[in-house]
């Protein structure tokens, strides 16, 4: 049992914990097993992705070549800028400044929302070129930025997009969730939830916003570099 009165009736704690420590190193450890979980999971779509990747190369380094670069480094550096803002989110939490934390919060998520708001230009821009496999995907070789599909497999071009929406959606899911989230930190950290004491919420929210930013930065190099030097 917990030998620190005002810790055991922080209300906080929950009644299945004896003290703050044991309830935050076990939410703690929670949290890595899922992100555990989460890696398993994108590792499944990585993987299958090399292995196509290496058998279909032209077609996946032609598909690679007909995104946007510019786009894609513009969501990195977003992605980068929020881990950055969430880092300082988690400290302000630490540290009581209540100002900060939803500054800081607002920021995150800012930042966040831009990045889906490039993703989704970005897949609109694929509907319009038919770059969605089914029925209507094409390969317009008069298009100067589709070029280098010219010889490639049609159905070796879709398996790329496939993968491509795949991977970068189920990305976008989980930022999503977590601009969910974090929209609900907004409003406790406003009403002055947080402290010292408690932050566990912002810490583990950011862990898996970090976890989150670190897929992209594998998702922007794999999907948007391949071959790159080739066609410069």
């Amino acid at each position: 049992m917990s030998h620190n009165p005002e810790a055991a009736s922080h209300p906080a704690l929950q009644h299945h914990f004896d003290s703050m420590e044991q309830q935050h190193g076990a939410t703690t450890l929670g949290m890595w097993l899922f992100l555990v979980q989460e890696i398993m999971f994108f590792g499944g779509l990585f993987t299958v992705y090399l292995v196509y990747r290496v058998k279909y190369f032209s077609a996946f380094a032609a598909g690679s070549n007909s995104l946007d670069l510019t786009w894609g480094a513009i969501n990195t550096s977003l992605l980068i800028g929020s881990s950055l803002t969430m880092a300082l989110a988690v400290h302000a939490a630490q540290t009581g400044r209540r100002k900060l934390l939803v500054l800081f919060l607002g920021f995150t998520m800012l930042l966040g929302a831009g990045f889906l708001g490039v993703k989704a230009a970005e897949y609109h821009e694929k509907f319009e070129k038919h770059h969605v496999p089914g029925a209507s995907f094409k390969i317009d070789l008069n298009d100067p930025g589709q070029k280098g599909f010219k010889g490639v497999d049609a159905n070796n071009a879709q398996l790329f997009f496939s993968l491509y929406f795949a991977m970068t959606g189920m990305h976008a899911l989980h930022m999503v969730i977590g601009l969910g989230i974090l929209g609900v930190l907004l409003v406790k950290s406003w009403k002055g939830h947080f402290s010292p004491e408690y932050n566990s919420p912002v810490e583990l929210t950011g862990l898996y916003w970090h976890f989150v930013d670190i897929v992209w930065i594998y998702l922007f190099p794999l999907l948007y570099l391949i071959d790159r030097y080739h066609h410069y």
